[in-house]
């Protein structure tokens, strides 16, 4: 069993640059992949989110790259030289055309700011590193199953115990229910007679009521049901694989049959046996969602 949920790195570092592959998933019905990539790396898309396709079946899943290079990869300072002999020439004809005291320097030249000099962001080629970033994506998709597996270990755990615990409510419904037709009928006996005295109960009457009662309230065919349910969630809890949707399914099942037997009895015993059961399953239903 695994969980939906689960978070996984894998980074490099060298020549001053520096590559980063973060994944992370949240429980959803149906599998989302989602990718922020830097900018240059747009292109990358698609290979990258095949691969994290072949490893998640569900959830909502996001991987992240960060890509980053020295300060003096990353930007590039680009300089209008004949702008600035052209600026130059023209200070010093004013100068002395005017006959103006003082020295030119490089502050004047500065004056006119994004005109002579100006920083742009460098947009190398990153072709190159998709095949490193596509090892980061894989040694990370290891380490983000590794954390499912040991969330879902878990998971599995607390699921086998709960179907432990339905175990044993079916069994005591099994035997409650075997017992209970007899009383269903001394039930009626004492109920008529109350009401019409001993004298006025026909046997042939008491025997046809107390059939049609313990067929009202026959719980047979849901609890061979209820069993064929459990057996098939225990059979589930063992198998590796995408097993959320089934489990999901099964879980609907149980929880009908658990309605049904109780909806047909008005023994307390059955309907105390019945709430239990359906604590377990509510249980049982929030821990499926974050199962793949």
């Amino acid at each position: 069993m695994r969980s939906m949920t689960g978070f996984g790195q894998a980074s490099w570092q060298g020549g001053g640059r520096r590559l980063s592959v973060e994944v992370r998933s949240v429980n959803q019905r149906f599998l989302d992949v989602k990718l922020a990539l830097p900018r240059e790396c747009q292109a990358w898309e698609a290979p990258l989110r095949e691969l994290v396709s072949g490893v998640a079946e569900r959830g909502k899943v996001e991987v992240t790259v960060f890509r980053a290079g020295s300060a003096a990869d990353d930007f590039t300072v680009e300089v209008n030289e004949p702008m600035a002999r052209a600026a130059l020439a023209g200070w010093q004809t004013l100068q002395r055309t005017l006959k103006l005291p003082g020295t030119i320097d490089i502050s004047m030249l500065m004056a006119r700011g994004g005109e002579l000099v100006r920083v742009v962001e460098r947009r190398a080629d990153a072709s190159a590193d998709l095949p490193r970033v596509r090892t980061l994506l894989l040694a990370a998709l290891k380490d983000f199953n590794r954390a499912r597996d040991r969330e879902g270990k878990a998971l599995g755990a607390d699921m086998r115990a709960r179907l432990k615990t339905l175990r044993k409510v079916h069994a005591a419904l099994s035997k409650r229910s075997a017992a209970l037709v007899p009383e269903l009928a001394r039930r009626l006996e004492e109920r008529l007679a109350a009401l019409l005295g001993r004298e006025g109960v026909s046997p042939e009457r008491l025997a046809q009521e107390a059939a049609l009662l313990a067929e009202r309230a026959d719980v047979t065919e849901e609890l061979v049901r209820l069993d064929s349910h459990l057996t098939r969630l225990t059979e589930l809890l063992g198998q590796r694989g995408p097993i959320g949707k089934p489990i999901d399914f099964l879980i609907q099942e149980i929880h009908r049959e658990i309605n049904t037997i109780g909806s047909k009895s008005a023994d307390l015993e059955v309907t105390n046996l019945t709430l239990a059961a359906k604590a377990e399953i509510e249980k049982l239903r929030e821990q499926t969602q974050n199962v793949e």
